[in-house]
């Protein structure tokens, strides 16, 4: 009988491990999304994150290069200062530039 009280402390013990790692691996994208802003009109076609603006549906869906509408996650204070082709700029807010046809 004790053998078996042994196996089943073993196996709570190897639960509450793998819960504890859980937990931690749960916090490192939640850290890494407050290091990282919305920038809009710095992606390529095809490469932009979720939520763009019309023309788009999700992530992946924008149309034109530095579509205007469309967002990318990017290191926080580096949207506005990004160098893009054009004299274009990145900017927090959507922008009414290089959008698809409505």
């Amino acid at each position: 009988m004790t053998i078996q009280s042994k196996d089943i402390s073993g196996v709570a013990v190897a639960s509450a491990f793998a819960a504890a790692l859980g937990l931690a691996a749960s916090a490192v994208p939640a850290a890494a999304a407050d290091e990282q802003e919305k920038c809009y009109g710095v992606a390529k076609a095809a490469e932009n994150d979720c939520a763009a603006g019309p023309g788009t549906t999700c992530a992946g869906t924008s149309k034109i290069d530095y579509q205007g509408n469309a967002w990318k996650l990017v290191p926080k204070g580096s949207c506005t200062t990004m160098e893009l082709p054009g004299d274009r700029k990145g900017s927090l807010t959507a922008l009414d530039r290089d959008n698809p046809p409505a």
